[in-house]
Order: structure tokens, then sequence, then C-alpha cells
């Protein structure tokens, strides 16, 4: 299987994990305070494992075209988004908060095809299909003690458009440090959105609280970005948001078999949708002849078809190593993604 697959799965099933523990951690929190903790555990966590890493404080590598796609992706991503997920979390259940983030694919891959212009094929285009319909069962208005009220449901879609935004602006830097990215979204937000949650009257929770709160966004939030980032730049922002997709199956399971929520009818027929989806997305193959153009970038790689340059120094091509490198225009054909190598027209 492709390692970028492996990195996007690896990321859907913390991620998942996390909703239904946020919700059951976060009791009595305000929404604005839970995500800033979540982002806080993050950001604090992955700068601690770089500076591990990197044995001190080393240069980000973006460049300075880079900034303004990571800080839109910050906003959208880290403030906004967490933000409408915790306010979601207090007005539905975690399995059926769980089952709406499958949004998130869907509107990544919209924004990927129609601003950022990534190919659709039509085994994307009916998952997609599949899992919207799978959240109009979820946010349809049900009847009885089990029901809940449609703003609950609109703000987890809501946050889902926020990180389709920001999935699409990471992949603009995904060739860059990834735990750099991750760390410096989960600062920010985690900063801005405790500061804002203090002003507005919240206070910080005692340590039993807090230090599993920290935990799990380091783990869901800051790991599992590193593990994205790695994908997108692998995949591309439409089909890591497929494989993302199944996150939620995850998180719904946990809430059901851990914090015995209960759930209808519609939840079911909602899961089914939304598996079929996922698997017309888990199973699309694309290869076609395509031209590579000439380009410059930096990021970790071995000596491919793809990577034919010169060093200055010897060095074992086999071996994965960073740089600024020059691709020379290539043409063929072979069975791939629209990663950092493949975003060409069709």
């Amino acid at each position: 299987m492709n390692l970028s697959i492996l990195y996007a799965l690896a990321a859907a099933a913390l991620f998942g994990a996390s909703t239904p523990l946020a919700k059951s951690l976060g009791l009595g929190l305000s929404p604005v305070l839970l995500a800033g903790l979540l982002y806080l555990g993050s950001g604090a966590g992955l700068a601690i494992v770089r500076l591990i890493r990197d044995r001190g404080w080393t240069p980000t590598g973006l460049t300075p075209s880079e900034w303004p796609w990571l800080l839109g992706a910050i906003a959208f991503g880290g403030i906004l988004g967490p933000v409408a997920l915790m306010f979601g979390l207090t007005r539905t259940s975690g399995a059926t908060a769980s089952l709406m983030l499958n949004l998130e694919s869907v509107l990544t891959a919209l924004i990927a095809w129609l601003v950022f212009r990534e190919n659709a094929d039509r085994r994307i285009v009916l998952g997609m299909i599949a899992i919207v319909l799978g959240g109009v069962a979820l946010s349809w208005p049900q009847g009885g003690a089990d029901s809940h009220d449609w703003t609950g449901p609109l703000a987890v879609a809501v946050a889902c458009l926020c990180w389709g935004i920001d999935n699409n602006l990471t992949r603009k830097v995904s060739a860059s440090d990834a735990l750099f990215i991750a760390g410096a979204k989960g600062l920010i937000a985690g900063v801005v959105n405790c500061s804002l949650a203090l002003y507005l009257g919240a206070q910080i929770p005692g340590l039993a609280q807090l230090a599993p709160i920290l935990l799990v966004g380091f783990l869901g939030y800051g790991i599992s970005l590193v593990l994205f980032v790695l994908a997108l730049r692998g995949l591309g922002s439409a089909r890591t948001g497929a494989y993302f997709s199944t996150a939620p199956f995850l998180g719904a399971a946990l809430a059901l078999l851990v914090l015995g929520e209960s759930v209808t009818g519609a939840f079911w027929i909602a899961a089914a949708l939304m598996a079929a989806g996922v698997w017309l997305h888990l199973t699309e193959r694309h290869a076609h002849a395509h031209q590579h153009e000439a380009t410059e970038h930096g990021h970790r790689h071995v000596h491919d078809e793809h990577h034919q340059h010169e060093h200055p120094l010897e060095w074992d091509p086999a071996m994965p190593h960073s740089h600024l490198h020059t691709h020379s225009p290539i043409k063929h054909s072979h069975p791939h993604f629209p990663d950092i190598h493949h975003r060409h027209r069709h």
C-alpha cells in the first residue's frame, strides 16, 4: 500500500477517536476554551518533539510566498473550525457529530476541484454523493426523546467547511516541514482560542481534567495533523480527504461502545451510505500519460524516476534526504495521485 495512504488512515484513526473523547472530557467547559486547549496540547507537544528531533531550533524552511497559505490555514482550520465543532458537540451526540465529519472530505474535494483544479474521477464523485446523502440522513429532524436540534449538525458542517478550506491551503505548503506546520497551527490556534475564552470569562480546569485534554489534543490534533500533511504531500487534497473520511467511523464506534450513546435508525442509514462512499474512494485508481513541468522545491525524497538530479557532494541515492532540488521536464505514464509532483491538467 502507498505509504501516503497509511499516513492518511493513521491520521484519520487518531482524529476520529478524539471527537467523542473531547465531548466526554470537555464537560463544563466552553467550546472556545476546549478547542483552545486541544490545539495548545497539539502545538506544545509538537514543539517539544521538533526541538528534540533537531537538537534545538532550526529554520522553518518556508518561503515568503508560503506564509500567507499557512496563516490562512491556521485561521480556518485552527481557530474557526475547532470552535464550530466544539459548539456542535454541545448540541448533538458524539456519534452523530463523528459521522457528520465525513462532510469534511466532500468539501475538501469540492474546493480542490473547483478552486485548485485537481482532477475528479467518477468513483470519487459517486463516493462524495453517497457521503453527502449520509450527512443529510444524519441531520434530518427526528422525533422522540433522542431528537437533536438542527443547529448542532449545522455547526459541525461549518467546522467541516473550515477544515476543507484549511486542507487545501495546507496542501500549498505540504512540501515543507510537517512538524513545524502542525506545531505552528497548534500554538497559534491554542493561544488565540484560550485567550478569547479567558476574556469571555472561562476558567482553566484543574490538572485532573486539563492533562487528558492536552494529551488528546497532542495525539488527535497534533500527531494526526503531521500525518495528514505527509499524506497531502503524496495524495493531494481531495484523495487525502477521501481516506481521512474513515475517521468518523472510528469516532462513532467509540461513542457507541465506550460512551454508551444511543442512536436512531437514521444513524445506521447514514453509516451505510457513508461506508459505501468511503469504499468507492479507497478503491479508486488513476493512471494516464502526463507531463511534468520544470519546478524547484525542497522536501524529503529518494532518487526515483521523479528525482534524477546531481548533488555537489557524494550521496547514496537510496537514502532519504532533504534539500532544494530542480525537476527537469518529463513525460511518462504510471498510476499516480495529484501529489506535489503530479499537479497537471487533465
